[in-house]
C-alpha cells in the first residue's frame, strides 16, 4: 500500500525542492553545510559516484527480497533514519513524525541526543519499531550510566556513541552568517566529549549489556580495536563531512573497515547515501546497514511523517531495481564483484545525486 503522498512525490529530488522552498536561508544552510571548505561532504557524493555497477544476466529475478536482518528483527530495507540533532527546525514535532514513519515502514530510527522530542518521547513515537539511541556524552561515567538505564527502560535495540566530535568544527555557512543553532547555543559539558577514550568503552562493555554501536569510525585500526573491545557494531561515518575537513569519502573507507573487522561485529555507514543504487553499493562493500540523513530531512520537511513515509517507499523501489538489475534477488547476495572503480561523471554536490533538480537553476547548492 502506497503512502498517501505518492502522486505529490514521485522522485527523490521532488524533497529537495520542496524543503527548499519551505525552510529559511539559515535552516536550509544548517541543513546542507558541512565544515570549512566541505571538502569531506563532497567526497562523500563522490565517492558514490566512483563506483560503477557490474551486473549478472539470465538470473530468474522474479521475486526480489529487500529485507534485512537487525538485532534479531527482520527490516523491510537495510536503511536506518541516522541521527540528526535540532530536527525541530524542520518540524514542529522534532523527530517524531520521522520515527512513527520509520516505525509503520519497517526499518529502525537512531534517535539524536541534542533533537526534540527527548529519548523517552522519540522512543514512544516509535513504538514497538526498532530503534537506537545515540549520545553525545554531556556528563561523567554516572551520567553516562543512567542515561544508558533510561535507553533500556524505553525499549531501545543498542546505544550508540559518536566518537568523531572531541572537537566541535567550524560550519562556516553558519559562522560566516551569525547563525547560532539553539541546541548548540545550550549545550553545556562538552569537554566530556572531548575526554571519551577507549577506557570509556571498556567500561561501558563491562557494566552494560544492552549492544554498542560506535558511530565516527574511519580507519582500519580504530575499527579493530573497537572490536578487541567487543563493540557490537562499527558505524562508518564523517558525520555527513561536518566535522574533520578533507577527510576521505565515508564509502572510500568501508572496504578497509571491514577487512579490519573480519565479521567481529556488524558494519553500518553513512555519508552522502541518497538513492536505492547508493545502498546497493554499500552492502555490496560490506555493510550492513546505511544511515540516511539529509534526505529525510528534506522529506519531512515537505511532507511531514507521510513524506518520510513515501521516501522510504521511494529507496526501497530504486533498491529493487538495481538488486534487480544486477541479477541477484536479496541484499545478501552482493559481494564486492559487483562494483568497479569508474571516473564520476558529475561534478559531487550536496544535491548530485538529484540532477534533475536542475540546481543551478533554482539556486540551490
Amino acid at each position: 500500500m502506497l503512502s498517501e503522498t505518492e502522486g505529490d512525490f514521485l522522485t527523490l529530488h521532488e524533497f529537495v525542492k520542496a524543503a527548499k522552498g519551505k525552510l529559511n536561508s539559515n535552516t536550509w544552510d544548517y541543513l546542507v553545510g558541512a565544515t570549512e571548505t566541505e571538502t569531506t561532504m563532497l567526497r562523500n557524493r563522490q565517492g558514490l559516484d566512483s563506483l560503477a555497477f557490474r551486473p549478472r544476466v539470465l538470473r530468474d529475478v522474479s521475486s526480489i527480497d529487500t529485507s534485512a536482518p537487525f538485532f534479531g528483527r527482520k527490516l523491510a530495507l537495510p536503511v536506518a533514519l541516522a541521527p540528526v540533532g535540532g530536527l525541530e527546525s524542520f518540524d514542529p514535532e522534532g523527530g517524531a513524525p520521522a520515527a512513527r514513519a520509520a516505525a509503520a515502514f519497517g526499518v529502525p530510527t537512531i534517535v539524536s541526543s541534542v533533537t526534540h522530542p527527548g529519548l523517552e518521547a522519540m522512543a514512544e513515537a516509535s513504538g514497538q519499531g526498532p530503534k537506537v539511541f545515540q549520545l553525545y556524552v554531556r556528563g561523567d561515567a554516572a551520567w553516562i550510566d543512567e542515561t544508558v538505564k533510561r535507553a533500556v527502560d524505553a525499549g531501545y535495540d543498542a546505544f550508540c556513541l559518536t566518537v568523531d566530535t572531541a572537537i566541535y568544527s567550524r560550519r562556516e555557512r553558519d559562522i560566516a552568517k551569525r547563525f547560532v543553532k539553539p541546541w548548540r547555543a545550550r549545550a553545556m559539558g562538552v569537554e566530556f566529549q572531548s575526554a571519551l577514550n577507549w577506557d570509556d568503552v571498556k567500561r561501558f562493555k563491562d557494566r552494560h549489556r544492552i549492544p554498542l554501536v560506535l558511530k565516527g569510525i574511519a580507519t582500519a585500526e580504530d575499527a579493530a580495536t573497537a572490536c578487541e573491545h567487543g563493540v557490537e557494531v562499527v558505524y562508518v561515518s564523517n558525520h555527513g563531512g561536518r566535522q574533520l575537513d578533507h577527510g576521505r569519502g565515508a564509502i572510500e573507507a568501508l572496504p578497509e573497515v571491514v577487512r579490519a573487522v573480519e565479521g567481529r561485529a556488524k558494519v553500518w555507514i553513512d555519508g552522502g547515501f541518497s538513492r536505492g543504487s547508493d545502498i546497493v553499493k554499500a552492502i555490496a562493500l560490506g555493510a550492513s546497514l546505511v544511515g540516511i540523513g539529509r534526505l529525510y530531512c528534506y522529506a519531512m520537511t515537505a511532507a511531514g511523517e507521510a513524506g518520510v513515509t513515501r521516501m522510504l517507499e521511494l529507496l526501497e523501489t530504486e533498491s529493487h531495481e538495481v538488486l534487480g538489475l544486477l541479477g541477484v534477488t536479496a541484499f545478501d547476495q552482493l559481494n564486492p564483484s559487483y562494483v568497479h572503480p569508474a571516473a564520476p561523471v558529475v561534478a559531487p554536490g550536496a544535491h548530485s545525486a538529484f540532477p534533475l533538480t536542475n540546481l543551478s537553476d533554482a539556486g540551490y547548492r
